[in-house]
């Protein structure tokens, strides 16, 4: 019996987080592993289920995910995240129709989830490659969005009866080289390259330092480019860039000397070099392409660029975030208030968001933190995930402690952390931890603060970081 009560009790919470601490990593087969357990003690938890569709999903087993994600939704219907999911797994299995009905219901339900919007667009433009413009079909009201959905149900529910596919289906599809080589274009070297490796026995029985399988990474790195070969076969590739889409749907524009696929692919590309020069430290460079495609901007008409205003509102989030990485406080913070203004003015929830978490981070950067409190607060509402409260509490709980409230400062401690358990995520479990235990030092509870900080290291063995653990050590 004393041997029984020794055995380390595995919670759901720890099971979730370590699953999701090795998908991360890519280790997806251990992950369903942790899921499955998890499962075992929360039956029918729509959330882990999601989780768990997900990393079918990453492992290419659709079949699998699409069970996870309908599980859930017959656990609530309105779940967004479960509909958002079955909408992915069928777009991964080529039912864009299907996966078309799905994305509508999310954005019913949820609008101000931008996800389903670009989901839409996917779907849509992959239905007009594989079969043409469906101009004259519109799922508009809810009877014939329920009509499809039943059509969907009862076809997928025959595809199962009738053509469950074979091992032997369920293998690499054979393509000739040329075909392929067309498919997967520049990564058909890798592939050449990785089907090469594993002829080499040696190198195969080795195992990395992480104690992963060289075999499983080459496999693994093989199966990835069959489904991206594939899924190009199933239709001509798609330009995920939201401003593109936008500007393909006004149509064709008469007597411009640009066509919108030009300017849309012009502002996409000028809008990725402006984040590519800023991560690599050329702020400098990066503020002035920002400033210079502003002025531009402004000079064009919404029949050019349907989405200006929004556009304008992320080259000013642009120019701060250069600001600041200059150490420019003050121009930072104008730059992310006209972002917050415009904003405002047009209605876009998600850059309003964008905008407040920008403006806090200036505040707390100048030691401003009442104000970053005050801005980062009035961002809680518009907080869209567990993961996003998690960071958002730990944010303003920092402040907190700043301003030595240690108090407040631990009550937004745990809020962090709850939230951070929900979404099962180790990195912010232990960021929360450390800032509840930090707390408790500056209120003398040396008792709780100790047990914390213990707790903390046990989350930073789970991180792939010596720095936190070296952290909460010293």
């Amino acid at each position: 019996m004393a041997d029984d009560e020794d055995l380390p009790v595995v919670s759901f919470g720890n099971l979730m987080s370590e699953g999701t601490t090795l998908s991360r990593r890519g280790q997806h087969d251990k992950a369903l592993g942790c899921f499955n357990d998890a499962l075992k003690l929360r039956a029918g938890d729509k959330h882990c289920l999601i989780t768990r569709s997900k990393c079918f999903l990453k492992l290419g087993d659709t079949e699998n995910s699409l069970k996870d994600a309908e599980a859930s939704l017959e656990i609530d219907k309105t779940f967004s995240e479960g509909l958002y999911q079955k909408a992915e797994t069928l777009y991964a299995m080529g039912d864009f129709e299907f996966a078309l009905v799905f994305y509508h219901r999310g954005r019913r339900l949820r609008p101000d989830l931008h996800k389903f919007q670009l989901g839409i667009n996917k779907a849509e433009e992959a239905i007009v490659n594989c079969i043409g413009n469906p101009s004259t079909v519109k799922l508009e009201s809810k009877e014939e969005l329920c009509f499809v959905s039943r059509q969907a149900e009862s076809k997928k529910d025959k595809q199962k009866q009738q053509n469950k596919p074979t091992k032997d289906q369920k293998q690499m599809k054979k393509q000739s080289p040329k075909t392929e080589h067309q498919l997967l274009g520049e990564l058909y070297a890798d592939k050449a390259f990785l089907e090469k490796l594993l002829k080499d026995e040696d190198l195969m029985q080795s195992s990395t330092r992480q104690g992963i399988k060289v075999v499983d990474l080459v496999l693994g790195g093989i199966s990835y480019l069959n489904h991206r070969r594939d899924f190009w076969q199933q239709q001509k590739p798609i330009y995920a860039r939201v401003y593109e889409r936008k500007v393909l749907r006004q149509g064709r524009m008469q007597d411009k000397k640009e066509k919108p696929s030009d300017i849309s692919r012009s502002i996409a590309k000028n809008m990725e070099d402006i984040d590519l020069l800023l991560a690599r430290g050329s702020a400098e460079e990066s503020c002035r392409k920002a400033e210079r495609m502003l002025k531009q901007i402004q000079t064009w008409s919404e029949n050019d660029v349907p989405n200006k205003n929004e556009l304008i509102g992320n080259l000013h989030s642009c120019i701060g975030n250069a600001h600041l990485a200059m150490g420019q406080m003050e121009a930072a913070l104008r730059s992310h208030k006209m972002d917050l203004d415009c904003a405002r003015q047009n209605s876009l929830t998600d850059a309003e968001s964008r905008a407040l978490d920008n403006i806090g981070h200036v505040y707390a950067r100048m030691g401003r933190f009442q104000q970053a409190i005050n801005t980062w607060e009035e961002k809680i509402p518009m907080a869209q995930s567990s993961l996003e409260k998690a960071w958002l509490f730990h944010e303003i709980g920092r402040c907190y402690l700043e301003l030595d409230k240690a108090e407040v400062a631990q009550d937004y401690g745990q809020k962090s952390l709850q939230s951070a358990d929900e979404e099962g995520d180790v990195e912010w479990q232990l960021h929360a931890t450390v800032l509840v235990a930090q707390a408790q030092v500056k209120l003398k509870d040396y008792p709780s603060a100790i047990m914390n900080f213990e707790r903390a290291l046990e989350k930073a063995k789970l991180v792939p970081s010596e720095a936190a653990q070296n952290g909460i050590i010293a």
